[in-house]
């Protein structure tokens, strides 16, 4: 089958452990006899069997592809991404495709084993990439809204009472702001906070915090367009941040 296969529910894989407690209790690689060719050759031609079987929805073979490699998966997605949330993320992912997928392995090409490896190897990169700009985007403020004037040094009234006014508009827009939105908005811009440490502080969704950030912003956008577009880079005219 060539289009993707949804399904109408999740899937859920049979296991008497958690990934994690799989991928732990595997025995070191120095301890795990070596398989001779014929060996691996019976093994390869398993697992392209059951691959076959996906395609008619035998979900029983996702089971056996399931046991055999989850926990080479979870290890594979651990040593890129050292966690093991995001590790068992990405494992549960990597099977849908299979399932959804099947015939993007092609056995003429290879074992199954090395397909699957390379597969969570490219996925936890993806996702380790996919983190790190959302870090980059979560402490760097690209925003100049609430980039707040300094105080000044007080010898030049005029600058200081634009400064002044800056700052009492900014802080009238935030009063503005729906309590949840202003709250998360003072503990990212103005405690320093990341949006997964707000997440941990408030009890709330990361999504939900997210939501909340995005918003607020918008609102204090569109509230301060003029005053932001009057500020040095408060503008995208030359493509920049």
């Amino acid at each position: 089958m060539n289009e993707p296969r949804t399904g109408t529910g999740p899937i859920v894989f049979p296991t008497d452990a958690p990934i994690t407690e799989l991928a732990q209790i595997r025995r070191p690689l120095s301890r795990v006899p070596s398989k001779t060719a014929e060996d691996r050759l019976r093994r390869a031609e398993e697992d392209a069997a059951l691959v076959a079987a996906l395609a008619k929805d035998e979900v029983g073979a996702l089971e056996q592809l399931y046991d055999r490699y989850s926990a080479l998966v979870f290890s594979v997605a651990l040593r890129v991404l050292h966690d093991h949330a995001l590790a068992e993320d990405v494992t549960q992912e990597v099977f849908l495709r299979i399932w959804r997928q099947p015939a993007s392995f092609d056995p003429a090409r290879g074992r199954f084993i090395s397909w699957i490896s390379s597969v969570a190897r490219n996925r936890a990169l993806d996702e380790q990439r996919r983190m790190s700009r959302r870090r980059r985007a979560e402490d760097q403020d690209e925003d100049p809204v609430l980039r707040l004037p300094a105080e000044g040094r007080g010898d030049d009234p005029a600058h200081e009472a634009v400064l002044a006014d800056e700052r009492r508009r900014v802080h009238e827009a935030m009063r503005d702001l729906p309590d949840a939105q202003r709250t998360v908005i003072e503990l990212a811009y103005f405690g320093g906070l990341t949006q997964t440490e707000i997440a941990e502080r408030t009890g709330d969704p990361l999504g939900t915090i997210k939501t909340r950030v995005r918003l607020g912003m918008r609102k204090l956008r569109e509230a301060l367009t003029d005053l932001v577009e009057q500020r040095p880079g408060g503008h995208d005219d030359s493509g920049g941040t």
